[in-house]
């Protein structure tokens, strides 16, 4: 039992350190893209190896968070 969960924290930890960070500009060239409509949102997703509800999240932030969150989460600015 224990090394079963070894197995799953060693498999956890790689995960976590491969993951892909985007970004604040390939978020926005994301969304953007979304928005100009030339694909549908799956095929855009699947291209860019993002599941769509991370997509629809970074839309929402994009859009709908206020100006200041918006400000704070996609400007380069102090970086």
């Amino acid at each position: 039992m224990a090394k079963k969960q070894d197995v799953e924290t060693t498999v956890r930890e790689i995960r976590r350190k491969t993951r892909k960070k985007y970004s604040a500009e390939e978020k926005i060239r994301i969304v953007l893209e979304g928005l100009r409509g030339e694909n549908t949102i799956a095929e855009l997703c699947r291209r860019e190896g993002i599941h769509p509800n991370m997509y629809y999240k970074w839309s929402k932030e994009f859009f709908g968070g206020g100006e200041a969150a918006s400000d704070r989460r996609y400007t380069t600015a102090g970086r």
